[in-house]
């Protein structure tokens, strides 16, 4: 009565946390929606087609958008076992969910489901808490159990009998054994170590076997449910002569542990009990008495020594532990009972497990950081640090790894992508488990970077240059402008044009191809009128918004000898030419005059020679075949003319040359003064001894020159009004404008003239060394001997005064 009595606080004490389970379960049905996880309480053996459940209800969700987003459950394990449906968003048992099948004894029974929404991703985690229900009854291993007692068997002697087993849990569980009426034996409950009771047959009245040979007994295991189930086995006693010993182990329980994959043969535990009898009585024999289906064929006993093996596979995935019932059994029939109860432990024999659930196949190369590109579902079959995994990818790429929900990674951008650099991407995923040694898989994800249009053409140059002669065709061929865009498909198609920047002027002489970049004429250039050009070329591409940059291209134009020499000094005019005055008395190589011609080309073609055509008295007179300088070649005579005249030949040194004549006037005059600095003998091979000399000279000139020339120019603005007569010049010629351009400059510096010089005032008789005037005292003093020579003789100023009216003409 005592042992039913504890048996009875045990029970009562099972219950009670049995209740607390249903607590914990009620807590995270009321408040896992909160942390994105809904718990479902669903007693197994429902039949197919029953709603669980109602997830859209209790996740918050748009019913009517459950299929645009493509909606599905997905289990962590190889078996579904239930489905949404979504029209209702409801969940619906889809096969025969069996309790003792999924988790065999396990106290909580748990199935992890994940609802999966892919437009946008979202994942909720659905938990399924599988009640059992009494869908089992008690069975014993054996239908007859058979005991061989000696008839001297002392009274209260006890017999342990095999459990029933039921794979029903909680009050669903064997909870009474009872034994059919006979007036010899009773039933009574032995609590073990892991709290399950045994029933022992127990000896109340001594046995005759003279009286009675055999006995036959029921045994009915009951469960705790409503309707109870029940299962019955029978109890065979003969009654043996005197064997008044049994084979005793030493423990009831035996607890062991071996290494999930153990070889075969392997030694997991030795057994052993002792009979004090001598003889065949005292010989024990092992024997599994009970053994489950997960059990049979992995494991052996040795009858004789009771070692138990290894006999076949273990997997802690399939069972984590076994419970087995051992027999020893003596000769004369008596057996003793004990449990063995061997632990599994779990080794890392199981690789993670990487599955791709959504990828996307291409990515534009504009994602932002945190776009996703694939879901992943990782799990370990393992368990403890062995079933704990861990996601990696290489280092160095624009993407990471997050983790929102358990064994659920989300592949994401983690920077800017750049299809021109990287096109394509193949991602390995390496998922690495904590055990020891640690065992990993890999998944290769591949993408494809789509392109935009983010890179703008690029010109193989910035500046292009392009030279052509003057007055060629149109249509000519000047240079080719190139492109690139790394961008690819229409966003690399590329569209020349002239820039807006262009001016209007110069892009009518240009015209481009739009699809190769090649530069042509519209019409002819006119070096004469400019002798560069420059245009803005852009290359556009065909993105949508289009990209463009632009490019400078350089283009010289080459002279060509199309340009006559013009004579601007002495002036030519129909009407009149001035006389140029020499005196009489002037020696040999004395300066008469100067020609001045301008050629409007330039380099070769506007180099001038000069040389007379036709003279009055051809021995008289020469001039210098480059600076046109007109010299005397001997002194005058009596018989000499006095009026003098000469046709001069200018011509230029083109391929083909140009020329130009002109003719000038000299009259010999008596009294007219003979100054010095008009004449010399030109020695061109005398060569300055002392150059550094010259150089010391050139110093000190450069260094007075500012003071030189301010005390010049000032000199010269206030006294030349009282000398300078300013002829009527209505009736001079007009030198053309396309010959002296508005600031017009010779670009190439190998013409006739160098920037503004061209403009500044000469005057023959002033002149001296067969250059241009420049401003010095010694102009100053020359100026004032030529003021005295006037005033002697008017007919000369009146000559000198025409002379300089032509200049200051050309001057203006």
């Amino acid at each position: 009565m005592a042992t039913i009595n504890r048996f009875k606080n045990k029970y009562s004490t099972r219950k009670l946390c049995v209740k607390l389970t249903w607590l914990h379960i009620l807590f995270f049905v009321l408040f896992g929606v909160s942390f994105g996880e809904v718990r479902y309480s669903v007693p197994e053996e429902m039949a197919r087609g029953s709603v669980i459940g109602n997830v859209a209800q209790d996740l918050g969700l748009n019913v009517a958008e459950l299929n645009a987003r493509r909606v599905r459950i997905v289990a962590e394990g190889t078996r579904q076992l239930c489905e949404l449906d979504s029209a209702s968003g409801s969940l619906l048992v889809s096969e025969r969910i069996d309790r003792e099948e999924l988790c065999a004894q396990a106290a909580v029974c748990v199935l992890q489901y994940q609802l999966l929404l892919e437009d946008p991703l979202k994942v909720y985690s659905l938990v399924l808490d599988i009640q059992d229900v009494n869908d089992n009854s008690p069975a014993f291993a054996t239908g007859i159990t058979e005991l061989e007692l000696v008839e001297s068997t002392v009274l209260g002697r006890r017999f342990p009998l095999e459990s029933a087993h039921d794979p029903d849990l909680g009050t669903n569980t064997v909870r009474v054994y009872k034994l059919s009426p006979n007036e010899h034996f009773a039933l009574e409950l032995n609590t073990q170590l892991n709290a399950n009771a045994y029933p022992e047959l127990v000896l109340r009245k001594t046995l005759d076997r003279e009286t009675q040979a055999e006995y036959t007994l029921t045994i009915n295991g009951i469960d705790g449910g409503n309707p109870a189930r029940t299962g019955t086995a029978s109890i065979l006693i003969r009654v043996l002569d005197s064997n008044d010993n049994v084979p005793i182990f030493n423990r009831r329980v035996y607890k062991t542990s071996v290494l999930e994959n153990s070889a075969t043969g392997a030694l997991v535990a030795s057994l052993n009990a002792t009979d004090l009898d001598d003889g065949v009585y005292g010989d024990v024999t092992y024997s599994f008495s009970r053994m489950s289906d997960k059990s049979r064929g992995v494991f052996k006993i040795d009858p004789v020594s009771g070692e138990v093996r290894v006999a076949g596979p273990i997997d802690y995935e399939e069972a984590s532990a076994h419970e087995l019932d051992v027999q020893a059994k003596d000769g004369g029939g008596q057996a003793s009972h004990c449990k063995l109860i061997i632990e599994v432990i779990d080794v890392n024999d199981n690789k993670p497990v990487v599955t791709v659930k959504s990828a996307s196949a291409t990515l534009a190369e504009d994602s932002k950081p945190g776009t996703m590109v694939a879901l992943l579902n990782v799990y370990d079959l393992d368990t403890g640090n062995s079933g704990r995994v861990n996601c990696v990818i290489s280092d160095g790429l624009p993407f990471k790894l997050i983790s929102e929900v358990k064994s659920y990674y989300m592949l994401v951008t983690d920077g800017l992508l750049d299809r021109e650099m990287y096109p394509q991407y193949n991602i390995t995923v390496t998922a690495i488990d904590a055990g020891s040694p640690s065992l990993s898989s890999r998944k290769l994800v591949h993408i494809v970077i789509s392109d935009i249009n983010d890179n703008p053409p690029m010109f193989t140059q910035k500046e292009y240059s392009a030279q052509v002669w003057e007055n060629q065709p149109r249509g000519t061929f000047l240079t080719r402008v190139i492109a690139e865009d790394l961008d690819a498909g229409y966003n690399s198609k590329l569209l020349y044009t002239l820039s807006e920047d262009t001016a209007p002027g110069t892009s009518s002489f240009l015209s481009i191809n739009s699809e190769t970049g090649d530069l042509y004429t519209s019409r002819p250039f006119d070096y004469e009128l400019s002798v560069y050009y420059q245009v803005h070329v852009t290359a556009r591409d065909g993105g949508d918004p289009p990209l463009s940059s632009t490019c400078i291209v350089k283009i010289f134009i080459g002279d060509q000898n199309d340009n006559a020499p013009v004579v601007l000094y002495p002036v030519q005019s129909t009407n009149y030419i001035a006389d140029d005055m020499v005196p009489l008395e002037a020696p040999k190589g004395y300066l008469v005059t100067k020609v001045v011609a301008l050629d409007a080309d330039s380099g070769h073609n506007a180099w001038l020679s000069y040389r007379v055509i036709k003279a009055t008295q051809t021995n008289l007179f020469t001039i210098g075949l480059h600076c046109g300088e007109i010299r005397t070649l001997r002194p005058f005579l009596e018989g000499d003319e006095q009026k003098q005249m000469l046709v001069i030949l200018v011509k230029d040194n083109g391929p083909e040359s140009l020329s130009a004549t002109a003719t000038v006037n000299v009259l010999i005059g008596d009294g007219l003064p003979v100054f010095s600095e008009l004449f010399e003998i030109r020695e061109e091979q005398q060569v300055s001894e002392n150059v550094t000399l010259y150089l010391i000279l050139a110093l000190v000139t450069v260094s007075s020159l500012l003071l030189i020339l301010i005390s010049t120019v000032t000199y010269y603005k206030v006294c030349r009004r009282g000398y300078v007569y300013r002829a009527a010049t209505s009736s001079l010629p007009v030198f053309p404008s396309a010959y002296c351009p508005p600031s017009y400059t010779d670009v190439s510096r190998s013409g006739t003239l160098f920037k503004d010089d061209r403009y500044d005032s000469f005057l023959t008789t002033g002149s001296w060394k067969g250059d241009f005037r420049f401003g010095s005292s010694l102009d100053t003093d020359i100026l004032k001997k030529r003021s005295a020579v006037y005033q002697k003789n008017n007919t000369l100023r009146r000559m000198t005064a025409e002379r300089a009216a032509g200049l200051k003409l050309m001057q203006d």
